[in-house]
């Protein structure tokens, strides 16, 4: 039988605890006279009006009469000191569990029910658990394509939404699943370069070594407010920022800590992360990167055309005008995974003019689209306006415009950036073709190296597929910032050996 439910005010000190979320350490006397149990949700009630969620801990080092609310509650109320009160009262039933049910036994959701359920996502009502049931649920019914309009909606306007004094506003966004990936510094400053205005902001990693954002970090800050991202891209058509600083659809960047958890990301969500961050950011213009091959996010073609008719398709619903580029997604791009080491041949490339193939190609294949859809470049001729601004420098002189405007250094090199002490080159041990470069294994390693957290963490491959090798080459070298990390990353290397080197000689019978 539950006990009475009261709200109750309390004195408030900052917890030390870090739980990675929202919760309230409270005395077991005190969590009884307020009606509530452990891990229970209570409402946080602040200065009469800020409120939110928090999850409950029960502990006897807590005076009777105070409560402790960790860094989380803090940022959540969008307050930079704790008040000397709050007040604590039983959140109750969520509203969106029977729905979230529902939708796992494969009901449609309506507008309503869908926006409840993000709602209570945003007041962290609901805890990991829920959400994770709500990725059960998409991963196993799916959404037609009014729900996935109707929650891309709903995620972008239960958060902030920029508007700007001008216009077309383009965007260039890969879906991701690829290591390596890193093309969005280069796209966005040859694009910036021809007078295009290209705000890209993008998420941390959510299963990959790195995100856009985590590179971009070595080079600038990426955590910056709206006011901040107009006044950047007025000034010099481009920024490459963190889009979980911004509030712009906060719902989702929820979901994704969870999905970074379970390492899924259904469709349903894939698509609204995307277009609901595009709504939140006032995209009139989007082109979108889907990386297609073996091990990549999506292995078969027609997997992938049938997603980019569903992405622009959404665009039409949404009036975001949406093009997709179905690339190759079969090896890591470039040579360089992990945070720093992404962001030092990125600024390599962008200073010479020239780098890897795979690098090089992708960016101005990309940037291409883009400026003959701006009516810049003539409708075939593209890529080669793309490739003459990265060669020139062009776009070098625009990426220091992009990282000075975002405060960081513009005259930073390659060998500033901070690359992990701790390597171990692993050689071929015959002769022959690379002839498969594992997406997983390449991710896995540099994760379990420390990337992305550690931004110095990550892989460097010494060859590509097609390139021929003799025993004795270097193959790929691992980094790591401790010596422990190094280890059990060669422990996973050796486990799953990620480069396959083959002769022409295949098996001999008889």
């Amino acid at each position: 039988m539950l006990g009475a439910v009261f709200k109750m005010k309390f004195k408030v000190k900052l917890s030390k605890i870090n739980t990675g979320k929202p919760s309230l350490i409270i005395n077991p006397k005190d969590c009884e006279k307020v009606g509530l149990h452990p891990k229970d949700v209570a409402y946080i009630i602040a200065s009469g009006s800020k409120k939110t969620c928090a999850t409950v801990i029960v502990s006897d080092n807590i005076e009777e009469g105070y409560i402790e609310l960790t860094e989380h509650v803090k940022r959540a109320l969008k307050i930079s000191e704790l008040p000397e009160f709050v007040e604590v009262l039983p959140a109750g039933p969520s509203a969106s569990l029977p729905l979230i049910k529902a939708k796992l036994y494969g009901k449609k959701l309506t507008r309503h029910e869908i926006k409840t359920i993000v709602k209570e996502i945003v007041e962290r009502r609901l805890g990991d658990a829920e959400i994770s049931m709500l990725c059960a649920a998409l991963m196993v019914n799916g959404m037609d394509l009014e729900e996935v309009r109707n929650l891309s909606l709903s995620i972008a306007e239960l958060g902030e939404i920029i508007e700007w004094p001008f216009g077309p506003i383009y965007d260039v966004h890969s879906i991701g699943g690829v290591p390596g990936n890193k093309t969005a510094l280069l796209t966005v400053p040859i694009v910036a370069s021809f007078g295009v205005k290209i705000p890209k902001t993008s998420s941390r990693a959510i299963t990959s070594p790195a995100g856009t954002a985590d590179v971009m970090e070595t080079l600038a800050p990426v955590a910056l407010k709206p006011e901040e991202i107009v006044e950047i891209v007025t000034k010099v058509n481009a920024v490459l920022a963190w889009g979980g600083s911004l509030n712009l659809a906060p719902a989702d960047d929820i979901i994704i800590e969870v999905e970074r958890v379970l390492s899924v990301d259904p469709e349903p969500i894939l698509l609204a992360s995307i277009m609901s961050k595009k709504i939140a950011m006032g995209i009139n213009k989007l082109l979108i990167d889907m990386p297609t091959g073996t091990e990549a996010k999506i292995e078969k073609i027609e997997d992938a055309e049938t997603l980019a008719t569903r992405f622009i398709e959404l665009g039409k619903l949404l009036e975001i005008q949406t093009k997709v580029a179905i690339t190759y997604g079969g090896q890591p791009i470039g040579r360089n995974v992990g945070p720093a080491l992404e962001a030092y041949e990125a600024l390599e490339t962008l200073m010479k003019g020239k780098g890897s193939g795979s690098l090089v190609h992708k960016a101005t294949s990309l940037a291409g689209i883009i400026l003959e859809e701006a009516g810049i470049a003539p409708h075939g001729q593209g890529k080669a306006f793309a490739m003459e601004a990265l060669k020139s420098g062009k776009a070098y002189e625009k990426m220091k415009e992009i990282i000075s405007a975002q405060g960081g250094d513009p005259n930073i090199k390659p060998e500033d950036l901070p690359i992990g002490d701790y390597r171990e080159i692993f050689t071929s041990q015959t002769s022959g073709y690379v002839t498969y470069i594992s997406n997983r294994a390449i991710a896995s390693i540099a994760r379990v190296a420390g990337a992305p957290a550690d931004k110095g963490a990550g892989v460097r491959l010494y060859v590509k597929a097609g390139e021929n090798v003799k025993p004795g080459d270097p193959l790929f070298e691992i980094y790591a910032e401790s010596e422990e990390k190094l280890s059990e990353a060669l422990i996973v290397a050796r486990r799953n050996w990620p480069i396959r080197v083959e002769g022409m000689l295949l098996k001999t019978l008889g």
